[in-house]
C-alpha cells in the first residue's frame, strides 16, 4: 500500500476532539482520520449506488414480485395467506399485512 502525506488543517477544536477520541479508541489520530475518512467514502458509495439503483427501479414490476410473493406464502404459524391491504393506524394492516 502506497502513503502519501497531507497537510491537514483542522479547527483546534475539532484536532482537540479527534485526539480525545483517538486516545480513548487507543488508536493513533492518523488511524483515526484514516478510518473516519475511509468511513464517509464508503456511506457516499453506499449512497450513490442505491441512488442508481433506484433510478433503474420499475414500482409496477416490484409490486408485481410482491403479489407473486404473497400469493405463495402463508404466515407463519396460520393456514392463511397475507394480503396487501391500505390503511392507517400502527397495526400489521397498516404495514401492508392481513390474515385471509
Amino acid at each position: 500500500m502506497r502513503k502519501s502525506n497531507f497537510a491537514l488543517r483542522l479547527q483546534p477544536s475539532l484536532l482537540d476532539e479527534a485526539r480525545q477520541a483517538a486516545e480513548s479508541e487507543g488508536v493513533a489520530l492518523n488511524q483515526l482520520i484514516n478510518v473516519a475518512v475511509a468511513e464517509k467514502l464508503s456511506a457516499l458509495r453506499t449512497e450513490k449506488y442505491f441512488a442508481e439503483r433506484a433510478a433503474q427501479a420499475s414500482i409496477p414490476k416490484a409490486l408485481a414480485v410482491l403479489k407473486r410473493a404473497f400469493a405463495q406464502k402463508t404466515i407463519p404459524g396460520t393456514a392463511s395467506k397475507p394480503k396487501l391491504v391500505s390503511s392507517g393506524g400502527n397495526n400489521d394492516a397498516s404495514r401492508g399485512l392481513r390474515s385471509a
